[in-house]
């Protein structure tokens, strides 16, 4: 089964996995006094996934359909030092069975992003990108409630490196990702893991994930790439035969995608984004099938 968190930001980041452009998987700075912000939509449908290694289907609950709009917006603080925010409103439903939709304003995310080194060796200009951030739930939405709940419910702090190499417009991209999530709060006394729990709080163990990109770009104007996420939770249990899904399983998955950004003659500094991607491998998670579109518009309040 799924959990829509980590479809969304973990890769998170983490889900909302995905598209990107001068963001927090690339290293492309937008530079100072320049605002870029947009909403991004999409969905994902899963109806198999993965009781542990087992893969299966569930026909009480049929296809677990997720719907979401993401505002989100970058700052240049300087050229070569970034803020970023952003926010998903989720909207979960089934098919079958009678689990009862969930919809709700999801986590705020905050990302401070910096050029740590940019130097061109044997004609390849290498650079090195670092992010420090942390989200936190921005509604008391209920996370208890896997696979329809809109997310974990978690304060989560990560740590980003970004290794990027570009020749020409042809370039490869490596990151790797290390985050840590706060202990959640339940609405039982009671839970059991591997073992019988006398409590209503969750310790969720940490996530490490990478994900590689490789592309052609015009600067951040225009992008298509080809990129691999792989997300593995450092801990955690697997779902019991015919069980739901718990906040601390071991929820780990690999995605394979294509991103695309591309700007519109209409208005200078605007854009679309789209992107697809599908989970090839997983523990504890669906086999998603995600589509996602956006428009984004870049501003400069520079002093002329």
């Amino acid at each position: 089964m799924k959990n829509k968190l980590l479809t969304l930001i973990i890769s998170v980041v983490t889900l909302i996995p995905s598209l990107k452009a001068q963001t927090d998987i690339d290293a492309l700075f937008m530079p100072k006094n320049n605002l870029c912000g947009g909403v991004i939509a999409g969905q994902s449908t899963w109806n198999h996934y993965w009781e542990g290694t087992l893969y299966r289907e569930n026909l009480n609950i049929g296809s677990v359909n997720s719907q979401f709009a993401m505002a989100m917006a970058n700052y240049g603080l300087t050229d070569k030092l970034n803020v970023i925010a952003m926010a998903p409103y989720v909207s979960n439903t089934a098919t079958a069975g009678t689990l009862h939709a969930q919809s709700g304003i999801q986590d705020l995310t905050l990302m401070l992003k910096k050029e740590l080194m940019l130097k061109t060796m044997m004609g390849i200009e290498f650079s090195a990108v670092g992010i420090l951030g942390g989200s936190s739930p921005l509604t008391h939405y209920v996370a208890d409630y896997l696979p329809l709940s809109i997310g974990l419910g978690s304060k989560t702090g990560m740590g980003r490196l970004i290794v990027d190499g570009q020749k020409g417009h042809w370039y490869g991209t490596l990151s790797g990702t290390y985050t840590v999530r706060n202990q959640v709060k339940i609405d039982r006394t009671a839970y059991y893991t591997d073992q019988l729990i006398y409590s209503n709080m969750v310790a969720m163990p940490s996530v490490f994930g990478y994900n590689v990109r490789l592309g052609w770009r015009d600067h951040a104007e225009k992008i298509f790439e080809l990129y691999l996420d792989v997300m593995n939770t450092l801990g955690g249990f697997d779902i019991r035969r015919n069980d739901m899904p718990f906040l601390s399983n071991n929820m780990d998955a690999t995605r394979v995608g294509v991103n695309i950004k591309y700007p519109i003659n209409l208005l200078n500094g605007l854009s679309v984004m789209a992107n697809a991607n599908k989970t090839i491998a997983g523990r504890n998670v669906g086999q998603t099938h995600t589509v996602q579109l956006g428009l984004v518009y870049q501003a400069d309040f520079s002093k002329k």
